[in-house]
């Protein structure tokens, strides 16, 4: 399946938009983050790259509210009032004991509800996990066990758990670390559906530029604070990318 991009009309927030403005992080006597604004409009795919230490996993816990900072983050909903939006968030591929049996019922219903895990799932716990899963067509891999997952397949259970309640913006890091060509199509091809059905904003990071005209709507160039913002083919072409990079892809996008 080919991904195609969703093309949100206008430019403001007229739509539903998460709104970021001059933020700054401080830790210690260390400035991570300066500066940095941009929009995510929902139904569209945001790409956030640069090199290691850039401070993309800072920004992801900021806007998680995970660290104090400087500067405005809002939320405006389609026609409404700012409210706090609802984050979902998939981190970068976790580690699991391989020999470990727990199932992908039982990790995602100890996720979802209090139900105790030494007891055995409920006939309607099980369904609301199956239906959760479906989100991500892996309603399949339900008793399957959590260590002998590929790493698509992992991908496709956190997607799932991420997606519950449905959120407002969906944050994913490195998405594409530890799944196969494969995999990593299919992958982008459920965002594309996923960003289309639900109406919500994904911001994703990567470090996979080829890919980045085939799926991102809007790409953010992070070093500390975003030095390049655009198409994928105005990004990684500008003088920006390549002095980060040291790379000229602008024959490529």
């Amino acid at each position: 399946m080919s991904i195609q991009k969703h093309n949100n009309p206008g430019t403001g927030c007229g739509a539903c938009c998460l709104k970021v403005s001059d933020l700054s992080v401080t830790i210690g006597a260390q400035s991570i983050l300066d500066g940095v604004s941009f929009h995510l409009h929902c139904g569209e795919i945001t790409a956030l790259i640069g090199p290691n230490g850039a401070g993309k996993s800072t920004l992801f816990r900021t806007i998680l509210g995970q660290l104090p900072h400087g500067g405005v983050i809002e939320f405006q909903p389609a026609g409404g009032e700012k409210a706090r939006p609802l984050m979902g968030y998939v981190p970068q591929s976790p580690a699991f004991d391989r020999s470990s049996p727990v199932s992908v019922l039982d990790f995602f219903a100890a996720a979802i509800s209090d139900w105790p895990v030494f007891l055995p799932i409920p006939r309607k716990l099980r369904d609301k996990v199956s239906a959760c899963l479906s989100r991500t067509h892996a309603e399949g891999l339900l008793d399957q066990r959590i260590g002998s997952l590929s790493g698509g397949q992992l991908q496709r259970v956190l997607l799932a758990m991420a997606l519950e309640p449905l959120p407002h913006t969906l944050i994913l890091d490195e998405p594409l670390s530890g799944v196969d060509v494969e995999g990593e199509r299919q992958l982008m091809d459920m965002l594309d559906e996923i960003r289309q059905t639900y109406d919500l904003s994904i911001l994703l990071s990567t470090h996979d530029f080829a890919t980045l005209g085939h799926y991102a709507d809007k790409v953010l160039l992070l070093h500390k604070r975003i030095l390049r913002s655009g198409t994928p083919s105005e990004v990684l072409s500008s003088p920006e990318f390549k002095a980060v990079f040291h790379l000229d892809l602008g024959g490529e996008c």
